[in-house]
């Protein structure tokens, strides 16, 4: 590390990368040892497995078996090639990306672990603690105080109300009084304590697009959902809590061999607050744009999207997209939008092309109406914005009473959202004036997919962006809300794939985990970790299970596709930046369960390892 990219980097940044990192020469090259195999798996157009891989710089130089390799240095180069091997039973692959997550959400989550809260009296002490933990919190009762993650799914009352709401935290002596907001971990979620209540009144009778909690007697009850929840006003962070919770971030996802995160949403401030890591300084000619990237403190590689709102003014055609250049020392890219496409709440839950199976009255409603989708997708396709990210909305299902809100399948996206969106799609193709394939839409959630959809993927070149640890968690009151044939159609990977559409797979953390292995042993098992399934030990619908190497193209290769790097990044090959991570385990081969064993070794990104030791 140079001395001036050391001195840019904050205190606590350093101390994190002097703990759990390592210099390394500027060309070297990491192989397995003869008699292990060609243990460094490449994920190229042929999965070809290599013994040694050649880093010179921030560059693969070259791969092979290691006579190869070092005949060919040393026809090249006068200085002797350094040879570092992995330990027995490792691996190496390309850097893993987690294609939809949330990067500064992360660090609330960490700090203060609702999730693990298995009622309202656990999450109060959760709260409790982590006020008393810090001093400043704890002797200034004036701060408001915000946490990530609950999960009230366990919480709710046995009349399918909501078992919770703002008196529950002038119940506690810690948090009575205080202005408290957690937000749910499904992202859609908001429980308030009563001090902000009464501090953000007075409250709109309806807000479309979301939903006022209220009790039997019409009194807001501190529970607010979709855009019901931006009544509510956050304290803005500032740039030192920014740093703080970027930092948290990076360094846990360095730890399990993250070098790409695409963000699912930021808004302008943390946008500012990416740029700023990333700032670049270019200078014009008639002939030539220079660019030079700072890389002293993004430390991480990030695609970003940001969110389309169908009331405020087009911005596509004023709003110059980011390419990341990672050819060019760049880590941040900033070109896709994001649709939010389910209405999710007043009458209904996911758009389905039929009702539910458990509630017939309705199937859903839409957050979007498909005229707008199909109006305004060309245009920001049209104006440069490569990747659109259609996001179909869903977390809950509102019954004939408003106060009777019944939480639903937390993940649970509709089939007729996806299909309305591959009609956009669609209409975009037909006008002429876009390739949408040569663009690379996304569906992020891409989970309840009708059949007659599934081949729509591929004809329209749409990615389907999937999280295989909601399997784990969805397939228990799958069918209860489907039916028997409809659940055939989510989290359907194999059809997906089979058809010729690309997967990338990601976490959604802060609202999964944020290990990228549990992923790739669900999406190879579909099996919770302790290894049950409604269908028993081969795995719920063991035949949409994917195969490791396309697991290992899932968190690699193909999320460089969808992020339009694949030509630099995601797969170890000449001329590709030296992204990769060493793993304790080959779970290319390992009994499944072992996957869950694995760990990271040593994480590389541009050659030099930012976690670990090689």
């Amino acid at each position: 590390m140079s001395q001036s990219n050391s001195q840019q980097r904050s205190p606590k940044v350093n101390a994190a990368l002097s703990s759990f990192s390592e210099e390394l020469p500027k060309s070297y090259a990491i192989c397995s040892r003869a008699g292990e195999g060609r243990k460094i798996y490449t994920v190229d157009g042929n999965n070809t497995p290599v013994q040694c891989l050649v880093v010179q710089g921030a560059v693969i130089h070259d791969t092979g078996d290691l006579d190869d390799v070092q005949k060919r240095w040393n026809a090249e180069h006068d200085e002797e090639l350094e040879v570092r091997y992995i330990d027995s039973g490792a691996i190496v692959v390309p850097g893993l990306s987690d294609s939809h997550c949330h990067i500064l959400e992360y660090d609330a989550s960490h700090l203060m672990p609702l999730q693990d809260a298995k009622s309202v009296q656990e999450a109060l002490e959760i709260v409790a603690e982590y006020i008393t933990a810090d001093p400043v919190l704890a002797g200034d009762r004036s701060k408001v105080i915000e946490g990530w993650r609950f999960d009230h799914s366990e919480w709710e009352s046995k009349d399918g109300t909501f078992g919770f709401n703002a008196a529950d935290f002038d119940t506690h002596p810690i948090t009575r009084g205080r202005q408290i907001i957690l937000t749910g971990h499904d992202g859609h979620t908001l429980w308030v304590s009563p001090s902000t209540l009464a501090l953000n009144a007075p409250y709109p009778k309806e807000l479309e697009g979301g939903v006022i909690v209220r009790d039997k007697d019409g009194k807001e009850t501190g529970i607010f959902l979709d855009k019901a929840m931006g009544l509510i006003k956050r304290p803005k962070a500032t740039q030192e809590d920014l740093q703080t919770r970027f930092d948290a971030t990076v360094n846990h996802a360095l730890r399990y061999g993250l070098t790409s995160l695409h963000d699912a949403g930021y808004d302008p401030a943390s946008l500012a607050f990416f740029k700023r890591l990333s700032f670049f300084c270019a200078a014009y000619n008639e002939l030539i744009m220079f660019v030079v990237y700072s890389q002293a403190n993004l430390r991480i590689r990030i695609y970003a999207m940001s969110h389309f709102d169908a009331t405020a003014p087009y911005w596509g055609s004023t709003t110059t997209p980011l390419d990341a250049h990672p050819e060019l020392g760049g880590r941040l890219g900033v070109r896709s939008v994001k649709f939010f496409a389910d209405r999710a709440l007043q009458s209904g839950g996911a758009a389905l092309y039929e009702p539910y199976a458990d509630n017939p009255t309705t199937s859903g409603d839409m957050r979007i109406s498909s005229d707008v989708l199909e109006n305004v997708v060309p245009l920001f396709l049209r104006d440069g914005w490569q990747v659109v990210r259609v996001h179909a909305l869903c977390s809950y299902r509102i019954l004939a009473n408003p106060s009777s809100l019944l939480f639903s399948l937390p993940r649970l996206f509709g089939d007729r959202a996806n299909g309305l969106v591959l009609d956009a799609f669609e209409a975009a193709l037909k006008k002429g004036k876009v390739d949408v394939e040569a663009l690379r839409p996304r569906i992020e959630h891409a989970q309840v997919i009708a059949e007659k959809d599934v081949k729509r993927f591929q004809e329209l070149g749409v990615i389907a962006s999937v999280q295989p640890t909601n399997i784990t968690e969805d397939m228990w009151n799958a069918q209860d809300h489907l039916g028997p044939e409809r659940v055939k159609n989510i989290y359907a990977f194999r059809s997906l794939i089979d058809s010729g559409a690309r997967i990338a797979l990601g976490s959604d953390f802060p609202v999964g985990k944020m290990n990228p292995l549990p992923g790739f042993y669900a999406a190879i098992t579909r099996l919770t970790e302790d290894g049950r399934s409604p269908h028993g030990e081969d795995g719920w619908f063991p035949e949409q299970r994917l195969t490791r190497v396309e697991a290992l193209r899932g968190i690699t290769i193909d999320p460089a596709y969808a992020s339009f790097t694949e030509n630099h990044l995601g797969s170890l090959e000449r001329g590709k930046r030296a992204d990769f991570v060493v793993i304790s385990k080959d779970i290319m081969h390992v009994p499944p369960k072992e996957v869950l064993d694995a760990h990271v070794l040593a994480t590389v990104i541009d050659g030099q390892v930012v976690y670990g030791r090689i």
